[in-house]
């Protein structure tokens, strides 16, 4: 919003006093923050938080009655200022133009026409990462930079412990440690690969296609999510890019529209959510209110529950050619939040097909008309669909990529999210599930139930810890 210059019209001024509390609140007493509100200070929480903190309006001294900015920015040259800010910190640092993208791994846009086969082409990413790198590697094959502001320029001045224009970026990349093949992969990308697809004329037969194409699926994910997209950090990258490609476009207007979807004020002030939970929060609120036995209490409850279980089911896939556009099927499913976002969730179609299920089996008079079993079917598809040949679930789509490739993590932030994997959360909802559904549903695809309840039992058990943990 401060790139784009609609921060005070998105954000009103209680809008604003009520992100710094919430960033006041859960600073740490080392002056720092951390990942999330329980972790230990790090840069990466640290410099953005401070740099939230000045594009808000506060000075460098100020920050509310603990003075939080001075102690922020203490902590930050405490730790050598910000080019020891991981890989996600310093895209974003460049992006805003207080560092240089030659200090930044390369993300290059080109991965995206590259066959798919290839062992390093986004389609073998985990989808919440794929999501990620493609407004990022649009961003940074652009070389965007915001307006250099007043306010840039005296950041540029508080977060380093030497001049700005004396540093050696292409140095700044050596403070946190890689895996030689990271090592390998950067280098050979900064000294071959992007002198090349920079200069003419390859930057016009190679980068600017790539672009183009990149392009193309950052708008056919805004427009399946309603510009929700998968999620916050996609969300706001997505909607940079637009505004990079056409400042007046609508699609760059449409995702304003969707910017309060994600926000929510607490007791702690106003936070920015990774996705909603609406889908998810309702099936597990229905389930325990059909425990708790108390039909005659609460029947209108529950019907209004059913009601928005039933609206918020997925009826279609993803529109158009969805496989060229690495998309899995969805129709049937449930998403994490609501019809909208349209990411089918293993889980998330589980609790839902689970809570429809247990609804049928009560008067419709009470709860509203069952849902027809012909989208129960589809939902029962949908989940076949995700489960692995050892019989565990992914969350959002198929896993299967090597794994080998988690080697190549880049935001060097996270573990385990270059690629899909099975998750004993979602094995156990979706065995919960097809159980039920078995009971209800004897004859429809009756081997393929069982085999699948079979196999789901069996992940289960295989990696049960030896404390008898999960």
């Amino acid at each position: 919003m401060h790139i784009t210059g609609h921060l005070n019209s998105v954000f009103s001024e209680e809008h604003r006093k009520e992100i710094l509390r919430y960033i006041y609140y859960h600073q740490n007493e080392d002056g720092g923050w951390g990942l999330h509100v329980e972790g230990h200070s790090i840069m990466f929480s640290t410099a953005l938080s401070y740099i939230c903190m000045r594009i808000l309006g506060e000075g460098p001294d100020d920050g509310g009655q603990d003075n939080a900015c001075p102690r922020a920015r203490k902590w930050i040259l405490d730790h050598g200022g910000v080019t020891h800010i991981p890989s996600w910190g310093k895209t974003w640092l460049s992006i805003l133009g207080l560092f240089n993208w030659s200090g930044s791994n390369p993300i290059p846009p080109e991965l995206w026409i590259i066959p798919s086969f290839f062992p390093v082409h986004p389609a073998k990413m985990w989808c919440y990462s794929r999501m990620v790198y493609m407004p990022m590697s649009y961003l940074y094959g652009k070389r965007f930079v915001g307006p250099i502001t007043p306010l840039i320029l005296q950041l540029r001045e508080e977060l380093f412990i030497q001049s700005y224009n004396e540093i050696n970026w292409k140095e700044e990349d050596i403070y946190y440690p890689h895996p030689w093949i990271q090592d390998l992969l950067w280098d050979s990308l900064y000294i071959s690969t992007e002198p090349l697809l920079t200069c003419w004329p390859f930057n016009k037969l190679i980068r600017e296609k790539a672009l183009q194409v990149t392009m193309k699926h950052i708008h056919y994910e805004d427009v399946k999510s309603r510009f929700i997209t998968m999620g916050c950090v996609e969300k706001v990258l997505c909607m940079l890019a637009c505004w990079a490609e056409d400042p007046n476009g609508d699609y760059f207007k449409k995702h304003l529209a969707r910017i309060p979807d994600y926000l929510w004020v607490a007791e702690d002030g106003m936070k920015m959510q990774t996705f909603g939970s609406q889908a998810w929060d309702t099936s597990f609120a229905i389930q325990a209110l059909l425990a708790s036995n108390l039909t005659d209490e609460i029947g209108p409850t529950l019907a209004r529950g059913h009601d928005f279980i039933k609206k918020s089911q997925v009826k279609d896939n993803p529109s158009g050619d969805f496989k060229s556009m690495y998309r899995h099927i969805s129709k049937g499913s449930w998403t994490f939040s609501d019809q909208d976002h349209g990411w089918q969730a293993s889980d998330s179609t589980a609790e839902g097909l689970k809570c429809c299920l247990l609804l049928s089996m009560m008067p419709s008079e009470i709860v509203g008309e069952k849902m027809e079993p012909k989208r129960l079917y589809d939902s029962v598809n949908v989940l076949f669909s995700l489960q692995s040949k050892n019989g565990g679930l992914s969350a959002w789509e198929p896993a299967g990529a090597a794994e080998w490739l988690e080697l190549l993590n880049p935001p060097e932030l996270f573990e385990d999210i270059v690629i899909e994997h099975e998750h004993v959360e979602c094995t156990s909802s979706v065995l919960q599930a097809l159980v039920l559904f078995k009971k209800l549903h004897p004859e429809h695809r009756k081997k393929e139930v069982e085999y699948s309840i079979t196999n789901a039992v069996h992940y289960i058990e295989n990696i049960q810890m030896p404390d008898g943990s999960w």
